[in-house]
Formats: structure tokens, sequence, C-alpha cells
């Protein structure tokens, strides 16, 4: 099905493509802020202020660089992998339904491929290194995303059977138009599996996820060797990413509604408003279960993403089971 997209001109629609960066970049700090917060004021603390991360990248870009020798790949990784994550919103539908320019040029997989791009850059930089602690967080990181890997594509498949397309924007059109694809069992199971996944890509799983130990291996062991204005390029990308695997989940697969339909001020402005109720409803949905679910042992990371994988299989299977319902 084609969506029935109102004509705007081009001039409108490179200010699109602005405004959908400019969200991510300036949002996506503020969401891991009030996710923080909100966290604390669960567990009875006061917290950090909602603007920490952006008072934490502004102290990481005053600090000097100090770096390995011997590797230019260690310091290309942080812009390439930021790059990455500039131009997914250009090809998202993150605020507005209706594709920009550059949206024709990638599809689902394509944005998959500059996920994968970005991680794979930043292993591979940090495997330059010689330092032990940020071989281990590559070497988990890579093992945890042979099973993440599958399940994202299997995902994209699965809502590909639905809409008969491969077009994010296509899919909010198809999704937010033709109803009973929402309580079809095919859409309910790659709901499921995407949420699985989306916390384990946010590190939002009930297990350890700061410091030197457990899950934080993944991340923050990668992060070790960086210093100054390269540590905070690749943290805001992680935030970034964040973002924008979230907004995919909200406006393609489970709350398909709410994106502007036009190239009006008002329209985008309704687009954003919405995006952030939404967004603050997702990170509510993520705190009750980081403190509901009991935490798990590290490794029980590898059953967790084959059940998210079975999910996805489990929702291909469904469509076909049920005759495309």
């Amino acid at each position: 099905m084609t969506p029935v997209l109102q004509e705007v001109d081009a001039l409108n629609l490179q200010l699109v493509n602005i405004i959908q960066v400019a969200v991510v970049v300036a949002l996506s700090p503020l969401m891991v802020g009030i996710l923080k917060k909100v966290e604390a004021i669960v567990e009875s603390r006061k917290g950090i202020s909602v603007f920490q991360p952006y008072y934490d990248l502004a102290k990481y870009m005053r600090k000097e660089v100090v770096a390995p020798t011997g590797s230019l790949t260690f310091h290309l990784a942080p812009v390439v992998a930021f790059s990455c994550y500039l131009i997914l919103p250009m090809v998202l539908p993150i605020v507005v339904g209706y594709p920009p320019p550059f949206a024709p040029m990638v599809d689902f997989l394509g944005g998959a491929f500059l996920f994968t791009l970005a991680a794979i850059i930043s292993v591979i930089a940090v495997t330059r290194t010689g330092s032990f602690y940020t071989a281990i967080g590559a070497s988990r990181a890579v093992s945890f995303a042979a099973l993440a890997e599958p399940t994202l594509i299997m995902v994209f498949f699965g809502v590909a059977l639905i809409t008969k397309t491969n077009n994010p924007f296509v899919t909010n059109n198809v999704l937010s138009t033709k109803t009973q694809w929402i309580v079809s069992p095919t859409h309910a199971l790659l709901i499921v599996a995407f949420f699985m996944l989306l916390l384990f890509e946010t590190g939002k799983l009930p297990i350890e996820s700061e410091g030197l130990s457990e899950f934080g291996m993944l991340d923050e062991g990668k992060l070790m060797e960086y210093s100054g204005i390269e540590y905070a390029l690749l943290k805001w990308g992680s935030y970034m990413k964040s973002f924008i695997l979230m907004s995919v989940f909200l406006n393609v697969f489970a709350v398909p509604w709410g994106v502007a339909r036009s190239c009006t001020a008002i329209s985008v402005a309704t687009g954003i408003a919405v995006l952030f109720i939404k967004m603050i409803a997702l990170i509510l949905v993520f705190v009750v279960v980081e403190e509901i679910f009991a935490k798990m042992r590290l490794f029980k990371i590898i059953d967790y993403l084959a059940v998210s994988f079975m999910l996805a299989l489990l929702s291909v299977v469904s469509y076909f089971l049920f005759g495309g319902v």
C-alpha cells in the first residue's frame, strides 16, 4: 500500500531532515537523564538532574584526549559511529510519517547495516589498544550481537510480510491505517520480540549495567581507553542509538500514530510533542521491568536473546499459519 502523502516542496523536506536529526541529537541525552531520574524516584533516591548527561558531555569535551599509539582506526571510530547515528534520523520516521529526500535510499535492512557499521568499527578500534578490559568488552559485545542481529533482521522480515514492504515510512502508514494488524498474533509476537531486543540494546535488562563488572563490560568496557571529545562522541552516540531504536519501536511497531503527516510547523511540533510523550511512557515501562524482575546472570543473556529470536521466528510462522491475518 502506498502511503497518502501531502505534497511538500523540496526546501521543506530538507528542513524536515534537519529537524529530525536535531531532535535525536538534542533530546537523546535528555531521555537518559529522565530515565535515571525516574529510576531514582522509584528507588526513593534524590537522583541526578535530568540535564546531567548534557553537563557530562560538556565536561568530557573539555578534557584532554589521551589515547594509545599506533592505530588510526582508534581515532576514526568515534567519528564514524557518530556519523552513522546522524544519518539514521534522515531515513527513519522519528518525527514525520512521510519520507524525507534520503529515505528511499535506505530501508530497514539498510538502517540495520548502519547500526552494525557503528558497532563493528568500535569493536575493531578497541582491539587495537592492547588493553585487557577493552578486549573483554569487545569480545562479549560480539558474542551477544551474534544473536541480537539475527533477531533484528527477523523482526524486520516479519513486519515486511505484514506490510508487503521493507520501507519504514510505508510500514508506519500501513500499520496506522490497517488497525486489524494491531491485534494479530504476528504483530503481537513482533512487538514482544523487538521489546526484548530493545531492553538488551539500550542496556535496560535487569542485570548489572554500570562499572567494570557484569553487563557493564559490554559498553563501558569498550570505552575505557577513550577520553576527551572522542569519549564524548561515543557516549553521545550511545544515547542517540537508544533514542533511535526507541523511536522505531514506537513509531513503526507499537504505536504508529501521532507522527507528523504534513510539513507545517504545527504538524511537526505536534509530532515532536507526541514522540516525547511516547518516550516518557516507554521509559516508565523500562523502569517497571528493571525494578520488578530479578537480575539475571551475565551469560543468561544468550538464553534471553535466543527466546527473543524464537518469538520473532514464531511471528513469521504464525503469519503463514493464520493465512496472513
